[in-house]
């Protein structure tokens, strides 16, 4: 089922833990593509932010987490790493009775640690999505303990994936990579729109004119990568005439060592993300 055909029969009840960015951004997708907004519950405990997504969303809202989640299909967990253990503990009941799907899209926490706050027998998917999931043009990188059935695989790939597209990885820790990828990744774009817009201005190019230029020649890169189907090198080298403007410039890159830059930059952000699980748990 694509996340268009997606419907509240599918879904089932659906609680979010959380009624941040994130959440806002998937409970808004999912209504775009026909899901009953009387079927979501929220439990957010700011009163201003409560009232904002009744008013903007038409679902239900709670100020505490257990509230929300009695008697839920499918529990999304957005809310800091920072609060999990806590939030597990007051929703760990409605868990054990009913046995939910729970998907995680908080950085860091680990199925073991879901197992143990939860129950070893309780479905979770764990998920990374990122920012640009705000404007349903999200990445997420989705990994499964073993309880949880085909039929839920199906569902929690639907609900990431109305807010953009989402992948499937086998082992766990390779979550911290998707992490360093995806979940880091936006930022590494915005710092070398910076340093195109810095670059070109430092020419003389009006900073305006350079940051539009800019942002539009990264979309536009953006969409040629996922519409085209063609590989980043093939794409790159249709760019690149011999001895031309562009070559000058990938040399340039290449003198600086732009790849192993990158592979440092992926490395470091993968070992932090293990480090912040550690300190999790």
């Amino acid at each position: 089922m694509t996340p268009s055909e997606s419907s509240s029969a599918h879904y089932g009840s659906i609680a979010f833990i959380g009624g941040g960015n994130m959440a806002r951004s998937l409970i808004g997708a999912l209504v775009r593509h026909g899901v009953d907004a009387t079927t979501i519950a929220v439990a957010e405990p700011n009163e201003t932010s409560r009232a904002a997504l009744a008013r903007d969303f038409g679902v239900t809202v709670h100020a505490q987490a257990a509230d929300a989640a009695r008697g839920a299909s499918t529990i999304v967990l957005a809310v800091k790493p920072q609060v999990m253990k806590a939030v597990c503990g007051e929703i760990a009941d409605a868990a054990a009775t009913t046995r939910p799907l729970v998907v995680s899209i908080a950085a860091g926490i680990r199925l073991e640690q879901f197992a143990r706050w939860l129950g070893a027998n309780v479905p979770v998917v764990r998920a990374m999505p990122n920012t640009p999931a705000l404007i349903g043009a999200g990445a997420s990188g989705l990994v499964a303990n073993a309880v949880v059935t085909p039929e839920q695989r199906e569902r929690a790939a639907n609900l990431l994936s109305a807010a953009g597209i989402a992948a499937w990885i086998d082992r766990e820790d390779l979550m911290d990579t998707v992490t360093a990828l995806s979940g880091s990744g936006p930022a590494y774009f915005f710092l070398l729109v910076e340093a195109l817009v810095d670059a070109a201005a430092a020419q003389g190019l009006p900073r305006d004119v350079a940051r539009s230029l800019a942002a539009q020649t990264c979309l536009g890169a953006g969409r040629m990568l996922v519409e085209d189907g063609e590989a980043p090198a093939t794409l790159r080298e249709r760019v690149t005439s011999p001895a031309g403007t562009t070559a000058a410039a990938l040399d340039a890159f290449a003198a600086g060592d732009l790849r192993g830059l990158v592979a440092k930059a992926v490395a470091a952000a993968t070992k932090r993300g293990g480090e912040l699980s550690a300190q999790f748990d």
